[in-house]
């Protein structure tokens, strides 16, 4: 294990992946350091609302074969689905808002590189933290977890011909809505068929599911997605009733089924992966 995430599926770091799919779980982390602490000025369990709570342990239990990389320093301490230039003025003393025309909507709700506010909370620290602390978290725990992570892709795709991301994330209830919103940056970062699968499934299992809205996905998509080389990227939000208990807190009586239909997703995806044109031309030369 890392000092920041943690490696699932297989003995050793340079083994080639079982699968041509890849899953990212970047924002469940609670392992909150010292540092993050002292600089609160909130309860510790305000920073909880930033978590994708528990939804690594729904992710763990409905792997089979699938590389996973799962991190587990918090959101709180540094957002490795945010770009490293997505730095808050207002929290970071070595952003540079003359680099950026106009603050991203992220930026300006709180939610950069390194969280400002924690919802209904609030702002979250004492203090704005110099460029030097910022600096250190995005090479000791951004960069590192995206080098991981483009290197699966990349052994995936050579072993297999293709490689896909699937990036796990929780949002809060959206009422009447979707129970489950598959993003693909709106056609961009992955090709039709692998969505069209991941429909089928949560309908099947008798699970409301949207596309893109309102969750679309962010970096890990922006970065690591390149279908015109065979490496397709999906971003799959579970709503936490369905996983949680009431209160949205803890493990709940819906993890095991919630497991079940996040592994139905997986394997419907590497069946099209591997049925689709292009694929297993890699392996097939072996």
């Amino acid at each position: 294990m890392d000092a920041s995430f943690e490696r699932i599926g297989g003995p050793a770091a340079d083994d080639a992946p079982a699968s041509p799919v890849i899953v990212s779980v970047p924002h469940a982390g609670r392992d909150y350091p010292l540092a993050l602490r002292t600089a609160l000025r909130l309860p510790e369990a305000a920073l909880t609302v930033l978590e994708d709570r528990y939804i690594d342990l729904v992710a763990q239990d409905a792997r089979t074969v699938e590389t996973m990389l799962v991190q587990r320093r918090a959101r709180a301490w540094i957002d490795l689905n945010r770009g490293e230039g997505e730095r808050d003025p207002k929290v970071d003393e070595g952003a540079r808002p003359q680099a950026q025309p106009a603050p991203s909507p992220k930026i300006r709700s709180g939610l950069g590189l390194v969280p400002r506010r924690a919802g209904a909370a609030g702002d979250l620290w004492r203090r704005r933290f110099s460029a030097a602390e910022v600096e250190a978290r995005i090479a000791q725990d951004h960069r590192p977890y995206h080098a991981a992570l483009a290197a699966l892709l990349a052994a995936a795709r050579a072993r297999f011909g293709i490689a896909v991301l699937i990036d796990v994330h929780s949002m809060p209830p959206l009422g009447t809505q979707a129970q489950v919103v598959i993003g693909d940056r709106f056609g961009q970062a992955a090709g039709n068929r692998f969505v069209a699968r991941l429909e089928a499934e949560a309908a099947a299992f008798g699970v409301r599911a949207a596309l893109n809205t309102p969750y679309a996905g962010g970096h890990v998509l922006d970065r690591h997605a390149a279908p015109g080389r065979n490496v397709h990227a999906i971003q799959i939000e579970i709503d936490r009733a369905l996983y949680l208990d009431a209160a949205l807190d803890r493990p709940g009586p819906g993890m095991a089924r919630t497991a079940a239909l996040l592994r139905r997703m997986l394997a419907a995806v590497e069946d099209e992966a591997l049925s689709g044109s292009g694929a297993g031309l890699a392996i097939a030369a072996e």
